[in-house]
């Protein structure tokens, strides 16, 4: 693990002819489903972009930087809109789907959720509450895709509102938050070879 973390870096510039495999690939789309979140409700849609055109168009609104052009996967993370008692609803029978059981046995698991749905709303942060639990699934993917020897480089530098017209996202109740290309790096890219720069773990880790 520690091997694979040292490997992996925010990859500047990734080889345009190289690309993830499709079981590869399944593994890591498999890793974002299975990314944890509050209440285990996911508020997300992953929006996996591999046209060429697409990609290469999306590089406008990402401050021109290449790597959405040339990565092999690029992967945007939208968060679901103003969360409501209907996406609880769905995600409760979609539990008892899976576990079995009965929604009316969990109907104080649903109060609970729905109350502090309504309690992020009423202070104005429910889309905020949600877009960090958008950034537990990014962490995920790219640990997950370190350990498959997947190069990754998470992108705040994008225009959102511009991800979304060209996602087809506008009026869709999604909206981007941050993009993520996958791929595997080029030869040329000077970053791979330089060595990290972190503080010591005696600064930044207290053990109480």
């Amino acid at each position: 693990m520690l091997e694979a973390l040292h490997w992996r870096y925010a990859t500047k510039k990734f080889d345009a002819a190289a690309k993830i495999g499709p079981e590869l690939w399944e593994a890591l789309e498999s890793a974002l489903v299975l990314s944890p979140s509050s209440f285990g409700l996911q508020p997300w849609k992953f929006i996996v972009v591999t046209n060429p055109l697409t990609k290469a168009g999306l590089v406008a609104h990402s401050w021109g930087q290449s790597q959405p052009a040339d990565c092999s996967h690029l992967v945007v993370f939208a968060l679901k809109i103003g969360l409501n008692e209907a996406h609880v609803d769905h995600f409760l029978e979609r539990q008892v789907e899976v576990r079995g059981g009965s929604l009316e046995s969990l109907g104080g698991y649903r109060n609970l959720m729905v109350g502090g749905l309504q309690k992020a709303g009423d202070a104005g942060h429910l889309d905020t509450w949600q877009t960090h639990q958008v950034y537990i699934a990014l962490g995920q993917f790219m640990t997950a895709a370190a350990l498959l020897g997947v190069d990754t480089c998470p992108m705040e530098g994008i225009v959102p509102a511009e991800y979304d017209k060209a996602l087809d996202l506008v009026g869709s109740g999604y909206r981007t938050v941050v993009a993520c290309a996958a791929g595997y790096r080029s030869a040329e890219d000077k970053y791979a070879s330089l060595k990290k720069v972190r503080f010591p773990a005696s600064e930044v880790v207290k053990h109480v």
